[in-house]
């Protein structure tokens, strides 16, 4: 499956990685460029976009050496950046106003570029490393190509990037969403854990359970549950699977259907391009060497029939059509695993291996998914079981009259009103709740560069042109975010119902008394 062509899609936005240690002396600009979406603009108009940022970046720094800038507004556009490894800067360059969508909260887009980078560190490492094996800067560009083309392949609309907007803003990217379950599920969750952690053996194995889209349980570092739980929702999880092709028939055909990613993106000259766009997918059955493993490939994961869900994206065995087991990179612990999703009905369990602790390979993959089938099938079971009894469905966290957003942040964790019921509240609703969002992050910045590690309680209601309410408060480290439509003419009466709201569901957590 090739990559297609990106110069369709790429209205209103540039995304830029660069660093700052390379390309800086005449004649070697074209070093700093890691990589640039569209890949087709001229070399003259990256090199454009890239040196403006650098100035940017360091004349910010003059005046806050710690902290260099994270966005700047101009009349057309708004640029937002992202130093995601020291001086390898990440920079989204969006256009203003050309739609009625086109109004963006710069945290969101902030928090595409940070989910990205994680997402890359965790399957092939940081950016650095891959620069330090080969400083020519040519297997950096082969791997960041083609992942975040496909990364991007989950934001078209159309022919267009749909990146988050103000329609987003009952959302939160970067945390997981936990599934809420009675005394005697968590016992038998618990109980599941345990065996799960005793299949490898004496090796420091780790489990993330999901029920849906939501989290269950998890035995990782945060930062590495966010990791997995971002990859399981957007590739393993049953909604991710039923939206994409996975039948064994189509992975071993190789289809050739099209992707928001195309070749013409990949055609044009010169030597950083050579580098930048010398991958391509390859038959399972074909030749490995020097293959770029594009872990975010769509439509590549199917479940085998003893239930664990298997791709050809890693590679074979050699001399054999078995699939190689994937791997990632654990943050925490700094050791590549062996990545071993199962699947039972809505029940999503990921194993994950030290590398290190199996001697033979594909083998020893391969006898703890039979222990596993043999130890934790019938608790697999009987947590299906209690899970979907006390499953309220998709609407299972609507809470009639709210449409909110909670977040945790000292746990990474959200929930928010259904997708579905978010879509029905009226655009001038959203764009005050955006609006507010942004004064909230101004705020959080501000708070966190004047008083570090000091948490700052914050309050913050906007009247829409609707009259309806868009209410915010944070404390304790956590923040509710609202929208209240049928709140009357009265602050105090959405105060109330934001009072009556917090009793009710957070446990008195975002109450005034």
């Amino acid at each position: 499956m090739g990559l297609a062509s990106a110069s369709t899609a790429t209205d209103g936005m540039q995304l830029c990685i660069f660093d700052l240690r390379r390309g800086q002396n005449e004649g070697q600009e074209l070093d700093k460029i890691l990589f640039f979406f569209p890949a087709d603009l001229p070399f003259s108009t990256q090199l454009s976009v890239i040196g403006l940022s650098e100035g940017l970046i360091t004349f910010t720094r003059i005046f806050s050496p710690e902290a260099a800038c994270e966005v700047i507004e101009a009349e057309r556009h708004s640029h937002v950046f992202y130093e995601a490894e020291t001086d390898i800067w990440m920079v989204m360059v969006v256009e203003k106003g050309k739609d009625s969508d086109a109004i963006w909260r710069i945290d969101a887009l902030r928090k595409v570029l940070k989910e990205v980078h994680s997402l890359f560190v965790m399957f092939y490492g940081s950016i650095r490393a891959m620069l330090e094996k080969d400083p020519s800067g040519g297997l950096i560009r082969s791997h960041l190509y083609p992942f975040i083309m496909d990364y991007l392949s989950d934001f078209p609309v159309g022919k267009k990037l749909q990146l988050p907007s103000f329609r987003d803003c009952l959302k939160e990217r970067g945390t997981v969403q936990m599934l809420t379950m009675g005394r005697e599920a968590a016992i038998e969750v618990q109980s599941l854990v345990s065996v799960l952690d005793s299949c490898a053996g004496n090796s420091s194995s780790y489990s993330m359970i999901l029920f849906h889209d939501l989290l269950v349980s998890t035995t990782l570092s945060p930062d590495d549950t966010i990791n997995l739980f971002t990859y399981a929702a957007l590739r393993l999880s049953p909604n991710a699977l039923s939206s994409g092709v996975n039948s064994w028939s189509y992975i071993r055909r190789g289809s050739t259907s099209s992707h928001f990613v195309s070749g013409s993106a990949l055609t044009h000259s010169g030597p950083v391009s050579e580098q930048i766009y010398h991958s391509s997918d390859t038959s399972p059955v074909g030749n490995n060497i020097n293959r770029v493993t594009r872990a975010l490939q769509h439509g590549k994961w199917y479940k085998g029939k003893d239930g664990f869900l298997v791709t050809d994206i890693w590679g074979v065995v050699v001399g054999s059509l078995v699939c190689a087991t994937p791997t990632v990179w654990l943050q925490q612990t700094e050791e590549a695993m062996y990545l071993c999703p199962y699947q039972f009905k809505s029940l999503t369990l990921i194993l994950l291996i030290p590398v290190s602790s199996i001697l033979n390979g594909e083998q020893g993959v391969a006898l703890v998914k039979q222990q596993l089938l043999e130890n934790a099938s019938l608790k697999i079971l009987k947590v299906e079981e209690k899970l979907s009894k006390g499953w309220g469905g998709e609407n299972a966290y609507h809470v009639s009259g709210y449409r909110y957003l909670l977040v945790d942040g000292d746990r990474n964790i959200s929930r928010a009103s259904p997708p579905g019921k978010v879509t029905t509240l009226a655009k001038e609703s959203l764009l005050a709740l955006s609006k507010l969002r942004d004064e909230v992050d101004l705020e959080k910045s501000r708070a966190k560069r004047d008083n570090a590690g000091c948490e700052k309680d914050l309050e913050v209601s906007i009247r829409a042109k609707n009259n309806a309410w868009a209410v915010a408060r944070i404390t304790g480290g956590k923040e509710l975010y609202m929208v209240l439509e049928k709140a009357s003419e009265t602050l105090l009466y959405a105060s109330d119902a934001v009072e009556k709201f917090s009793n009710r569901y957070c446990n008195g957590a975002f109450s005034l008394d």
